[in-house]
């Protein structure tokens, strides 16, 4: 393999890449698209190998990329089919645990380059945990670079083996500065009638119905909140294997919480919430953190993971699992005006340190440089 640049000169060819995605949660595809829209517009060639209906969510080849159909990591065809789709790249990018083990299998024997970025920190108990961090181990010290989005996620890579870890810069997909707003002020009436919101304060929460969210926490929390005039209306946006078990509760302790389902207007829902909530046990880069500071509305987050290198002082932070500290932070919230417009202002200066798109390319594309530039002699 000779090694190339996206800004080769004529006659030679453009840098050959291949991201990997697997399954694919929704932060680490939005990324993956972002991430070959811009380098695709920088002349480097991208292929994304992903399940076939990846890319009819996320559309890769309407950005100008190549779509390889992998199957997901339970078909026994899909280190086959990626190592196939690899043979002419000059550099492979895989994203998420099962994919760059894939791609470690995958690339087998092979000199190509490997560039992994962990989004999340891999979750499970028991044996399986042992395999997790088999499966960790042999990827960071195969790759020759790892990037974390969190700084926890890079000190994880380095303490399992890692030659070369380093913090992603990951800008939030269709987010770029200035952030540029249409008015939401307009839109906060219609929102708030049609959430059963007027006249009281609306909390909002957004993420998958599971167990790692801690929305059984925030059910515990809004028990407090009954009694509070006028009641707060709690309303989470997001589909997933809780929802009869979160219902059931809602129904047989009166609880005022809805429970909305999946949406597609969340910074809508947000820019019309007095409060945004995350009450997760673990995150990396919250994309919830990151659209209630673009929509300036305050924040309480559980104190975990990447949250606070995230929001800074933007935010008021409690621990995971404590339902009584997380009550009172929002009532005190509720109550204080003046300490909401200064979370407001404060996430405002946050929310413009975080990288954009653009320079999350562009630190992409310096490190597939340095790992296919020629060396000089020694």
């Amino acid at each position: 393999m000779s090694p190339v640049s996206s800004n080769a000169p004529h006659g030679q060819s453009a840098l050959r890449t291949v991201q990997v995605l697997g399954g694919g949660n929704a932060g680490s595809s939005a990324h993956v698209r972002s991430l070959a829209e811009g380098l695709v517009a920088r002349g480097v060639r991208v292929t994304v190998c992903a399940p076939v209906e990846a890319d009819h969510a996320y559309d890769f080849t309407g950005v100008g990329a190549d779509h390889v159909h992998v199957p997901r990591s339970s078909d026994p065809g899909s280190v086959a089919a990626l190592r196939a789709a690899c043979a002419d790249a000059d550099l492979v990018h895989a994203h998420g645990l099962h994919a760059s083990f894939r791609a470690v299998l995958a690339l087998s024997g092979r000199r190509t380059p490997l560039v992994v970025t962990w989004h999340n920190r891999a979750r499970a108990e028991g044996a399986r945990a042992h395999l997790l961090r088999l499966l960790e181990r042999r990827v960071v010290r195969t790759a020759a670079v790892v990037l974390g989005t969190t700084s926890d996620l890079v000190d994880r890579a380095r303490r399992t083996g890692a030659r070369d870890a380093r913090l992603a810069a990951v800008g939030l997909p269709g987010r770029r500065r200035p952030v540029d707003r249409e008015d939401p002020d307009r839109l906060r009436p219609k929102t708030r009638a049609e959430l059963g919101a007027t006249g009281r304060p609306l909390l909002m929460a957004v993420g998958s119905l599971d167990r790692e969210r801690g929305y059984d926490v925030l059910l515990d929390a809004a028990r407090t909140w009954r009694d509070l005039d006028p009641v707060p209306l709690v309303v989470v946006a997001g589909e997933g294997p809780l929802r009869p078990e979160l219902q059931r509760r809602i129904e047989d302790e009166e609880l005022p919480v809805r429970l909305v389902g999946r949406r597609e207007d969340v910074p809508e829902l947000l820019a019309a919430a007095d409060l945004a909530l995350l009450t997760s046990s673990w995150e990396s880069r919250s994309v919830l953190a990151q659209e209630a500071l673009y929509a300036r509305v305050p924040l309480v987050a559980t104190r975990v993971g990447g949250v606070p290198d995230l929001v800074g002082d933007a935010a008021e932070l409690v621990p995971y699992g404590d339902a009584e500290a997380l009550a009172d932070t929002v009532v005190r919230l509720l109550a204080d005006p003046e300490r909401r417009e200064l979370l407001r202002e404060r996430g405002t200066r946050q929310a413009a340190t975080w990288p954009t798109e653009d320079e999350t390319v562009a630190q992409v594309l310096s490190v597939y440089d340095e790992l296919t530039q020629p060396q000089p002699l020694a």
